[in-house]
């Protein structure tokens, strides 16, 4: 009886309100966490930046479109440019951003707070982001005429692409995947490295990031409809064969 009113009488613990968001981690998983999130907004950031930027010649029309990819295509060093600041980047955010996923617990149908509905939206938009990306490189460098080495097809490669309603279903949800995924990243980076640290500047800065997904989705949309609605651009004379 003693023992049953003891109990009785410690208060039961009290349930948190949320879930935090944010795991600092420890030793080297500390390091590596901030290596991720670093590499997130530099230099993988930049690039979407300028990728979105780039796009955005479409809207110039067919010769505007194909200078552009002419000029970033004929940088000096190109090749160890996009192996060091594209491609090594992102194998390594996206490989463990997967390792985190496999790690986290997000429990959204136990416990349905806000910070567990981000997380899992941040992870699921990096995983639609990592998938999209990979049939992007391959349809736009090894498949078919390749736009490095002729740049002048540039443009109607993708216009090519883009006829198959599927794809333009599928570059439309990537768009929104990498804007969204990006602009919480940038959240969760200052967080994480205390540039912003009281409720009310975080919340303030949230509402600046979705304004910069909002601002992504709309110049990728307005990039693609451009590619949509221009008049076909013609086909690379040595391209006539691979066409039929």
């Amino acid at each position: 009886m003693a023992s049953a009113s003891t109990s009785a009488a410690v208060p039961a613990s009290k349930m948190p309100s949320g879930v935090a968001p944010l795991r600092a981690g420890q030793g080297r998983s500390f390091l590596l966490r901030r290596l991720h999130s670093l590499s997130g907004i530099f230099p993988i950031g930049a690039f979407l930046i300028e990728h979105f930027f780039s796009n955005a010649f479409s809207t110039n029309g067919v010769n505007a479109y194909n200078e552009n990819v002419r000029f970033l295509s004929g940088l000096p060093f190109v090749f160890f440019l996009e192996l060091f600041f594209i491609w090594l980047p992102i194998a390594y955010h996206s490989f463990y951003g997967f390792y985190i996923w496999y790690r986290g617990e997000s429990n959204l149908g136990e416990y349905p707070w806000t910070g567990n509905w981000l997380y899992t939206s941040q992870r699921w938009t990096g995983a639609i982001a990592f998938f999209y990306m990979g049939w992007h490189v391959w349809s736009m460098r090894f498949n078919g005429v390749h736009i490095l080495t002729n740049t002048a097809a540039a443009f109607w490669k993708v216009q090519n692409e883009l006829r198959h309603p599927w794809a333009v279903a599928f570059y439309f949800v990537g768009i929104i995947a990498a804007s969204w995924h990006f602009a919480y990243g940038l959240w969760l980076f200052a967080a994480k490295w205390g540039i912003f640290v009281g409720d009310k500047a975080r919340r303030r800065f949230g509402l600046v990031c979705i304004l910069i997904a909002a601002v992504f989705i709309t110049v990728g949309t307005a990039s693609m409809v451009a590619f949509l609605t221009t008049p076909p651009a013609p086909p690379p004379a040595t391209e006539n064969a691979w066409l039929h």
